[in-house]
């Protein structure tokens, strides 16, 4: 995921936007939008742009690449917000959290857009999938890994979760908005993994499956993982506690405390039968 601020909805500044996007990420092949009018604009004038470079006489004028290429656009069917459903639902959450904790404070340009690149590193450091099978190793692939090849990681900061705002300087509150966000927000993912994955067919509590921890009050960016070694099943043969191992030890957690991953290990899952019928929120 990818954030960008924006001072206005026109079409000037959307092509600000996405000339600082392929600075940063390259030229995409594709991009899929709703028909909102700076999206349309945007699309008209590039199109143009590309059909004046590709003319045999300003070619020689002008280098070919990335020109050449040009970039497909998609737009979604009108009043069809759930063709979009996948970034939707991104941005929704990211919008309901940043409103509830920036609320009417003003925060300049650089506070703004710091906070903004923090948020882009949280999404894009959520664990999404184990790398390998072995019980030992708790790597896992994360969006990063598309970006950067490897995870996302934050500098250090002190919690100034608790600390009166009246003692923060400018920078200080943005970190506080910040961190503020991940606790919010990360409690939110992790909620929605638990209530998606109780909805699957197979349940993906399994042995041998990587599941994150929920623990309080951890740092931003940071996701404890563990691996599942066993069930305790109940009189009734319902699994509601679990033995996961970790990379500092082997604990018990109920199931409402860990999440399983979105795109887990299929490999000796075992039937939702044997399972909570429902995962409850903590």
């Amino acid at each position: 995921m990818h954030l960008e601020m924006s001072s206005d909805l026109t079409t000037a500044s959307f092509l600000s936007v996405l000339r600082r996007f392929i600075g940063y990420r390259g030229v995409p092949a594709e991009i899929q939008s709703d028909n909102a009018k700076n999206f349309s604009g945007a699309r008209n004038e590039l199109k143009a742009l590309y059909d004046l470079l590709n003319d045999p006489h300003n070619c020689s004028a002008f280098s070919k690449e990335p020109f050449h290429q040009g970039i497909k656009w998609q737009f979604i069917p009108p009043r069809a917000p759930n063709f979009g459903g996948l970034w939707e639902v991104a941005v929704r959450s990211v919008k309901t959290v940043l409103k509830k904790e920036v609320g009417l404070q003003q925060l300049s340009y650089e506070n703004f857009t710091t906070l903004l690149v923090q948020i882009t590193a949280t999404l894009n450091s959520r664990p999404l999938s184990p790398l390998s099978d072995d019980p030992t190793e708790f790597e896992v692939l994360t969006p990063a890994h598309f970006l950067i090849g490897s995870t996302m990681k934050s500098l250090p900061e002190p919690n100034l979760m608790t600390v009166s705002t009246n003692r923060l300087d400018h920078y200080q509150q943005t970190q506080q908005m910040f961190q503020r966000f991940w606790q919010r927000w990360s409690k939110q993912y992790l909620t929605q993994l638990q209530v998606t994955t109780t909805n699957l067919p197979i349940s993906p509590i399994q042995i041998g499956g990587i599941v994150v921890l929920r623990e309080d009050n951890l740092p931003p960016l940071c996701w404890p993982l563990a691996r599942i070694i066993s069930l305790h099943p109940g009189f009734d043969g319902i699994a509601r506690v679990v033995t996961v191992k970790t990379a500092t030890g082997v604990y018990k957690r109920a199931v409402n405390r860990i999440c399983p991953l979105p795109n887990n290990n299929e490999d000796q899952r075992v039937p939702r039968s044997s399972m909570i019928p429902a995962i409850l929120n903590s």
